[in-house]
């Protein structure tokens, strides 16, 4: 990776700058997305709305047991895409729990990059109260998981401190460079290209070298965006849209976070940023869509 500048270049606005097509189309024709459907007819249809050998992630819903996502693996595997499955580590009540998904995984679908979170609390029996217990407890590795993700927060967490994301953060990039896992780091999505690039200089400056998936939005109302971004603690994002009103809004209704990936796009070599990581939540045909037009034509 080129040496990362100190330089303060937060303060450019994106909506003034002139933005880089080339960067821009380089960071969507290597995008990724999320798939919610457990719809076999459903799952093919996304499938070829996406360039074949894609990374096509599957999230752990709420509704969900971990057989779901294997099968829902197995059809993308099948229609020639690449399932990178979440693996929620308090969704697994056992190590034997573990050691049977992350073996389906592999034998029923082939993966070997997967996104590890901690998942949400739950009241039934946990048998890892964090992801870096699972991480640590050398599942992941003997089970043919060779590319590893962890979530990245550019405006933080609402329940932990950024201190400890950031310890949190190194301890796993650095066991995953220990063991050949290849880690990356995928970000949650914000509005606020401020706090994205002031997030990125500072995890290289702490000394994390892992390349970064853009988290954004693509194209849903803004109705459905702020409930996203009220669920998963986005304040700062939140308060760019207050400030900024009907302008921002419809900005964001058209295509997610073009501002983010306006300002991040320039310096995307420098900081390490490899492609974007689409949030389809207003559909993943739309967003499957402007992946492919900002590919082809940039913002």
């Amino acid at each position: 990776m080129p040496a990362l500048s100190t330089g303060n270049q937060v303060s450019m606005d994106s909506r003034t700058a002139r933005p880089d097509l080339d960067a821009i189309k380089r960071l969507a024709a290597v995008a990724t997305i999320e798939t919610s459907t457990r719809e076999e007819s459903e799952i093919r249809i996304q499938a070829r709305r996406v360039a074949p050998g894609s990374d096509v992630y599957i999230p752990w819903l709420p509704d969900s047991s971990w057989r779901d996502i294997v099968a829902v693996a197995a059809e993308l595997r099948a229609c020639g895409v690449n399932p990178v499955p979440h693996v929620a580590a308090r969704r697994l009540l056992s190590r034997e729990d573990a050691q049977q998904y992350l073996s389906a995984l592999r034998g029923q679908a082939g993966v070997t990059r997967a996104l590890l979170i901690g998942g949400e609390h739950s009241a039934k029996r946990m048998g890892f109260a964090h992801s870096i217990e699972l991480l640590e407890s050398g599942l992941i590795e003997t089970h043919g998981i060779r590319s590893l993700g962890f979530a990245g927060h550019p405006e933080g967490h609402p329940a932990v401190a950024s201190e400890v994301m950031d310890a949190a953060l190194q301890r796993k990039i650095a066991y995953a460079d220990e063991h050949d896992l290849e880690p990356f780091i995928v970000t949650q999505f914000a509005f606020d290209h401020r706090s994205v690039l002031s997030w990125l200089e500072h995890v290289r400056a702490i000394g994390i070298r892992a390349p970064v998936r853009l988290g954004v939005t693509g194209p849903a109302s803004v109705r459905t965006l702020l409930r996203y971004a009220l669920r998963c603690g986005i304040g700062t994002s939140l308060k760019t849209v207050a400030a900024r009103g009907p302008a921002l809004m419809r900005l964001i209704e058209k295509g997610g976070a073009e501002d983010v990936v306006r300002a991040v796009a320039p310096r995307a070599a420098e900081l390490g940023v490899i492609g974007l990581h689409l949030f389809p939540f207003g559909g993943f045909e739309l967003s499957a869509g402007w992946i492919a037009k900002v590919a082809a034509e940039g913002l």
